[in-house]
């Protein structure tokens, strides 16, 4: 670095600055390369296509009167051969005393092909765009610079290309679902990213406070209630590409700021979400990879629909080995949970202990995708109850590879129903329950004026970009992942 500096330095004392703005490339280097597709080393050798690029010095091979960069922008790499006798001594000297790897330099001059047969600009002209006065890493790929890639994600993106890959990847998903939803009539919206009342989900919130209302308000948990207030105003397809905040612990599925696509159509059930995700996740795949199959950590992942469907019990009878008749024993699922380690295990709700008897013994094991159907009413308090039986609920979740991906369920529109279910959840919030749902009254308001019958589901992005790019850990898909603080 203080190398570096001495080189800044003695820029600017001949009056060159080291961070111009006023250089723009004329060409990228896989607009470069086009130009020259097909063409012979012959034709090239005539010197007729001239290009101008600008790039970061990734390589740089100095031979007395010659050098050779390696540029990087954009589009991908392109080789610079700067000569002595053809940019002229003192631009050459410059260049020699003041540009190193990592550096941002524009040239130009026409294309030509190496005796080793690459395509490299025959720089007839030379200019220092950005000095940069940390060298780039010389090991970086190993797993003990993780956390460090991690927290210096521009570093990680300069010098590995599969990581850029990853986030060209996740853009190309977003678009996709983006487009999937908007040619099907749903309408983009945004909601609130601070609310009054934190709902949509059961999640602990962040509290912030607004001075001028002197006001707590709540980092959205989910924007579930306020896209159902849309439904109710008339607008029967939207959806919302939304961050969302939960106040919770981070692993490798968890991030407490992150993505998902939330769509509601009125007039539809849960089944008809189920039929949409399969259509959207499996023409999602065909797009990314030319068919509906592809590989995670080693697996197949096949979302050639139609996919397997399982109730919540018959799935942890199956992963667990019990009797699926003795899931609907409460004396049997208090003594099975309290083996397994369950929390409150002799206080838990019939409903709450078999979902967690669920999570414990079978949700991993789930490779999917796998819609998981009828779940209690105890833990899905936005539900419409299930018409022959009123004790679960019109819901699924899917999990691919042992992860919930996406929760979706024909949505209550009852708002009698709703209030019991809010009061229900404010006596579990009175017994220490964190997670238990609000009371949202203008909601409830909202559920007055008559909100059509529909469906809704929640996707969750970072989880879906994991799957489609191969990532094991969510940090690992996220620009800028939650970090403890450095130091």
């Amino acid at each position: 670095m203080k190398e570096r500096i001495l080189k800044i330095n003695a820029l600017k004392s001949a009056g060159r600055n080291p961070w111009p703005n006023d250089q723009a490339p004329g060409w990228t280097n896989a607009g470069a390369r086009a130009a020259a597709e097909g063409r012979s080393s012959e034709e090239l050798a005539a010197r007729t296509i001239r290009v101008d690029v600008a790039g970061r010095v990734m390589g740089l091979r100095r031979f007395g009167k010659a050098a050779f960069l390696v540029l990087s922008d954009r589009s991908g790499r392109l080789q610079a051969y700067l000569k002595k006798d053809r940019l002229g001594e003192e631009e050459y000297d410059l260049f020699l005393k003041s540009v190193d790897a990592g550096d941002i330099v524009w040239v130009d001059g026409p294309l030509f092909l190496t005796r080793t047969g690459e395509l490299t600009v025959d720089a007839a002209k030379f200019r220092l765009l950005t000095k940069a006065i940390r060298p780039l890493p010389e090991k970086w790929h190993g797993l003990s610079d993780i956390e460090t890639r991690y927290r210096q994600r521009y570093v990680d993106l300069i010098v590995n290309e599969d990581v850029r890959e990853i986030f060209r990847r996740r853009a190309r998903i977003v678009s996709f679902l983006r487009s999937f939803l908007t040619t099907r009539d749903f309408l983009e919206v945004e909601t609130p990213m601070m609310q009054t009342v934190a709902g949509g989900a059961t999640a602990r919130p962040f509290v912030t406070h607004h001075n001028a209302l002197d006001m707590d308000l709540y980092l959205r948990i989910a924007p579930e209630l306020y896209l159902k207030r849309l439904l109710v105003g008339g607008f029967e397809r939207v959806f919302e590409i939304n961050r969302n905040f939960r106040n919770e612990g981070i692993d490798t599925q968890h991030n407490p700021e992150f993505t998902m696509i939330e769509f509601y159509q009125a007039y539809a059930t849960y089944t008809e979400m189920m039929a949409l995700t399969e259509e959207m996740l499996s023409s999602l795949a065909t797009e990314l990879f030319g068919a509906p199959k592809f590989t995670y950590q080693g697996e197949t992942v096949d979302f050639t629909p139609p996919w397997e469907r399982l109730t919540v019990a018959q799935a942890a009878a199956r992963h667990g080995g019990f009797p699926e008749e003795r899931l609907s024993d409460e004396a049997f699922l208090r003594e099975t949970a309290a083996k397994l380690g369950v929390k409150d295990a002799a206080t838990a709700s019939p409903g709450n202990l078999l979902v967690a008897i669920f999570e414990e013994v079978a949700e991993k094991k789930i490779a999917g995708p796998t819609f998981v159907t009828e779940y209690p009413i105890d833990v899905s308090p936005l539900s419409r109850r299930n018409d022959e039986r009123p004790e679960i609920v019109d819901r699924f979740e899917l999990i691919v590879r042992g992860r919930e991906i996406a929760n979706a369920f024909s949505e209550l529109n009852d708002p009698v129903d709703q209030r019991e279910r809010f009061d229900e959840q404010l006596r579990r919030r009175e017994r220490g329950d964190e997670e238990a749902h609000f009371m949202d009254e203008d909601y409830l308001r909202a559920l007055e004026h008559g909100m059509p019958p529909a469906a809704g589901e929640g996707i969750g992005i970072d989880r879906l970009v994991m799957l489609l790019t191969d990532s094991p850990s969510i940090r690992d898909v996220i620009l800028f992942p939650q970090l403890r603080k450095e130091g």
